[in-house]
């Protein structure tokens, strides 16, 4: 304000802006053009000017070289930033990011508690805390730093995140929880919908399973995760046509997915068209090389149609990723015992025996292959252990028996003059249903050999879910500085909720 003494009044003039600070404007405006050119040109200028002062442009440039990849300069010129203003928690949020780029989880962590004491209200430090602290195994840390942010302000990645946790740490219960709050939150929000169905699925309760995608299917009738999911369903229930018509769909979106791949060909196995089943389950293991479940279907529909060294093939390799699980062996075991290695067989079924404590199937298959060999005493043993299994399965309401096993251990029973006692039908609850009764016919002097083993072939199938990583460093800029946004750690397989499992009984094989 001038005094003006001609018209005797105050003038009042523009004033003019410091020499750091005139070009900020325009950089931002080529900025949040995406006109990264003019942008770094401009920048460049404006820093000869200032001789390297201009804190913004400086925030720009390093927010523009993390866009391009160069995570290690944007890290550089972020810690400038810091060092031009040591008060200002943005600057080191961004250079806490950096570092969570690079992988330096443990350093990102330090620098974003020295953000959190320049503002303690922050959500975004909070949750981005809680992502780094997932990276480092310490869970607890994490869920403190989750929950803080939500108290702060409520975000679906926040829940999208604590719900991970839980996954991580086998806690379907409580994930369901947080999904469930996710929801009431964000009602419309897919990803949270198909997760939170997909949760369901893994236990088993359809209903609300169904309900869930439904929804997820609603707002989004391309959600390719839902419709998947969706599908598998349908394939656990044995309505394989419509499931393929599902899988169709989303083969248009995503034809490079292995348990789309997967799921198919267990649908053609379910219809016995196995050459289809072995083309689909093929392609589904050049895509996914190292996934058990896949090289498991492999070997299962290699046994039903009795090539046997193919199945030894895919099962070894399934082994090998998944070492702890006893039908992997069993399965084996029955390749061997086609391939005439009876000692090999016997060490498979022995391994199997060890490792899988509730599956009868697997006793049943060892006490056939001991039988035959005429060991009767430890056929005797396995099939007793295989009755002790039964009894504390038979009462279970989802159990089903496969007629062929059935017949094949009331046939063993009376051979081994065992069999009387054995219980395999369900207690009643439908005057209609059928129960088999075991055989009581004598065994004669010779020993007859039973046939071959029987398999429970289970087809496993995932409806995974793919996440995209956000993009840049943050939202819309503003002229003070374009703000962060928080972490989000990249997809593992074991934070992902996984579909249903398909359950098919294979033939005898």
């Amino acid at each position: 304000m001038i005094w003006n003494t001609r018209n005797s009044a105050y003038t009042f003039t523009a004033p003019e802006f410091p020499i750091l600070e005139k070009q900020n404007w325009l950089i931002h405006l080529h900025y949040i053009r995406k006109d990264y050119e003019a942008c770094k040109a401009i920048i460049k200028e404006q820093l000869q000017e200032t001789q390297g002062l201009c804190e913004y442009a400086i925030y720009v440039q390093a927010l523009i070289f993390r866009l391009e990849g160069n995570i290690q300069e944007s890290l550089e010129l972020f810690q400038t930033c810091a060092i031009l203003s040591p008060q200002c928690a943005d600057n080191l949020k961004q250079v806490a990011r950096s570092l969570f780029l690079l992988g330096k989880h443990k350093a990102a962590t330090e620098v974003y508690n020295e953000a959190a004491k320049l503002n303690q209200k922050d959500w975004e430090i909070c949750h981005n805390l809680g992502v780094c602290y997932i990276y480092l195994k310490q869970f607890d840390k994490a869920q403190d730093q989750l929950h803080n942010a939500l108290h702060l302000n409520r975000h679906d990645l926040t829940y999208i995140m604590l719900g991970k946790i839980h996954l991580l740490e086998g806690d379907l219960d409580k994930a369901i929880e947080i999904y469930k709050k996710a929801v009431e939150f964000s009602p419309e929000n897919t990803e949270l919908l198909t997760t939170l169905g997909l949760l369901y699925l893994q236990l088993g309760i359809y209903q609300k399973a169904f309900e869930h995608l439904g929804n997820a299917l609603t707002y989004d009738p391309t959600n390719y995760k839902a419709i998947l999911a969706a599908g598998s369903m349908m394939q656990t229930h044995g309505d394989f046509e419509v499931a393929l018509t599902k899988y169709r769909v989303v083969a248009c979106a995503v034809p490079e997915s292995p348990p789309l791949w997967n799921n198919i060909g267990m649908c053609f196995f379910g219809k016995k068209k196995y050459v289809a089943a072995i083309s689909c389950l093929k392609r589904a293991n050049y895509l996914a090389p190292f996934d058990w479940k896949i090289l498991y279907n492999l070997g299962l529909v290699h046994l039903t149609m009795q090539q046997y060294a193919s199945a030894f093939h895919f099962l070894s390799a399934a082994i090998n990723f998944q070492p702890k699980m006893g039908e992997l062996y069993m399965l084996l075991a029955v390749a061997l015992t086609n391939l005439e290695d009876l000692e090999n067989a016997k060490r498979a079924y022995a391994e199997a025996v060890r490792l899988d404590k509730c599956n009868p199937l697997v006793n049943l298959n060892y006490a056939v292959l001991l039988y035959n060999q005429g060991e009767k005493r430890g056929a005797l043993a396995q099939y007793q252990e295989m009755e002790k299994k039964v009894n504390l399965l038979k009462d279970s309401s989802s159990l089903e028996f496969d007629p062929e096993m059935v017949e094949m251990a009331q046939k063993l029973g009376a051979a081994l003059q065992a069999g009387e006692a054995l219980v395999w039908t369900k207690p009643v609850k439908d005057p209609k249903s059928k129960h088999r009764t075991p055989s009581t016919s004598k065994t004669t002097s010779v020993q007859q050999p039973l046939g071959s083993n029987q398999a429970l072939g289970q087809a496993m199938s995932s409806a995974a879910t793919y996440r995209k990583l956000p993009s840049g460093a943050g939202g819309t800029p503003q002229p003070t500085k374009p703000p962060s946004l928080p972490l989000e750690p990249e997809p593992t397989v074991e934070a992902q909720p996984t579909g249903a499992s398909a359950q098919i009984r294979e033939k005898q094989v």
